[in-house]
């Protein structure tokens, strides 16, 4: 049997670590898991000692190395295909995989001024204009999977995915800077807080006792 173990950053902070946790998750292997602090002085020491590259999340394979998150989701996807991480649909697979790897490469205003921090929520945090553009544009991604292929389930293309692991990160940052949404995206946000795994994680980092302070 194939021993997995996920080497993750702090679940109250970490954006990149949730969603390598989600898409494992979505592929319902049994996994271990090592929460690795984040921003101390020997974090990316630590981290090396399972990756070179020094970041979370990393998924560790019979020992062996799988780093980045996207790596992790393609990895996954084609050792399981039977768990449909990808939509089913052609076109569908297309367009998430497009959205998965425009949130994976994109969006460094939204990421630089609202950090993920699940233990704070700050209500009529004030919005920049290049955040906001950021924001409109997720919105944007999100009605139109919703509307082209989000018929089957409440998720972007229906059932979960890769493509709401991706984006579940962004989920609660709009919810700790209390980010004005639009019907179908304030609903989608609802099916991403409610997710089941969502839940197990939102609660293990309510137990977490470090804290980061963002400038």
């Amino acid at each position: 049997m194939t021993d997995y173990k996920l080497i993750l950053g702090n679940k109250t902070y970490s954006s990149w670590s949730l969603r390598g946790w989600l898409v494992v998750r979505l592929a319902g292997i049994p996994c271990g898991e090592m929460v690795i602090p984040l921003r101390k002085p020997g974090t990316r020491a630590d981290i090396q000692k399972y990756t070179p590259a020094g970041k979370v999340p990393t998924l560790l394979v019979d020992g062996e190395a799988v780093w980045d998150s996207l790596a992790i989701a393609e990895y996954l996807a084609e050792s399981f295909p039977e768990k449909g991480l990808w939509p089913a649909d052609p076109a569908a697979r297309r367009l998430a995989r497009c959205v998965a790897a425009e949130m994976h490469s994109s969006f460094t205003a939204l990421r630089g001024a609202l950090p993920m921090d699940l233990s704070k929520h700050y209500p009529g945090h004030k919005i920049s204009a290049g955040v906001q553009a950021d924001i409109d544009r997720i919105q944007q991604i999100w009605r139109d999977c919703r509307g082209r292929f989000g018929a089957g389930g409440d998720f972007l293309f229906g059932r979960t995915s890769i493509a709401d692991a991706f984006y579940a990160p962004v989920v609660t940052r709009f919810r700790t800077y209390d980010v004005q949404l639009d019907t179908v995206t304030a609903a989608y946000c609802d099916a991403v807080t409610a997710w089941p795994a969502m839940q197990e994680w939102t609660a293990a980092a309510g137990g977490e006792t470090e804290v980061i302070i963002f400038d």
